[in-house]
Formats: structure tokens, sequence, C-alpha cells
């Protein structure tokens, strides 16, 4: 005894709608917001003595097949030995080195008050929560 089933080839025409939407637009969505909240956080790390490294942020995504990758950095030449240094001058209102002709402390100190070594890594750990809340939000159906 066999049952007609009506609406399974528009059933599975929606669905394949669907993952097409999540695969495409959805997920890239997603690692973009991650990627904002990310880099918003960052920035308020950054040393800025001439702003040119907290200008240099970046945010790519890149979607090969089914993996979607979001990179969030910084293209300074000298950004990794930032984010690398080892801080010894954290608090201690050491004011940076001026060339012939600057004021004594007219550029601030070494790792002033609102700047931390590990700029990108610190932010990107301790914004997880809302990361996450960001990518549940944007794959909801």
């Amino acid at each position: 005894m066999g049952v007609k089933v009506k609406g399974v080839q528009q059933c599975s025409r929606n669905l394949n709608k669907i993952i097409d939407n999540i695969q495409s637009k959805r997920g890239v969505r997603a690692i973009y917001s991650a990627l904002y909240i990310i880099g918003a956080a960052s920035a308020k790390e950054v040393p800025r003595d001439t702003s040119t490294l907290v200008n240099s942020q970046f945010r790519n995504v890149v979607l090969r097949g089914t993996r979607i990758t979001g990179k969030v950095g910084y293209s300074a030449a000298y950004a990794a030995y930032v984010h690398d240094a080892p801080g010894k001058y954290l608090y201690t209102q050491t004011d940076r080195p001026v060339d012939a002709g600057q004021a004594p402390g007219s550029r601030g100190v070494i790792w002033g008050p609102n700047a931390n070594p590990k700029f990108l890594y610190w932010p990107a750990k301790n914004s997880e929560g809302e990361v996450r809340a960001a990518v549940e939000r944007e794959m909801t159906l």
C-alpha cells in the first residue's frame, strides 16, 4: 500500500536555499561581526604614539569551499614587534625617547595607560563571549 506525498521536491529546494544562504551570506556576516568586535576591543589597547599602528588595522574574510576563515590584524611593519614586546615599562610612566629639538615627554610615556602588549591576543580572549553571541545571533534562522 503506497501513500502519495506532495511537496517533497519543493521541500528539498527550500532546504537547499537555506543551506546556501547559511554558507554564502550568514556565515560570512557572522565572521565579520566577530572581527569587528575583536578589532574594536583591540584598537583600545594599541599604543598611539603616531597613530600609524592603530590606523593599519585590517579585516579579511576568505571563503574556500565550506570553510570560512577570518583574520584581523595590523599591517604596520613593526606591529609584530610591538605586540610581542615584553612590556617592562608598563605602568612606570617612563617618557618615550624624543628626537633633537623635541620637548622631553612630548611623545607621551612608553606603554601609556591605555596601551598594553599583546594588544590583539587579550582583547580576542576577553571578548570570547561577545563573539560567540554575535555568531549565534547571525546564524539563527
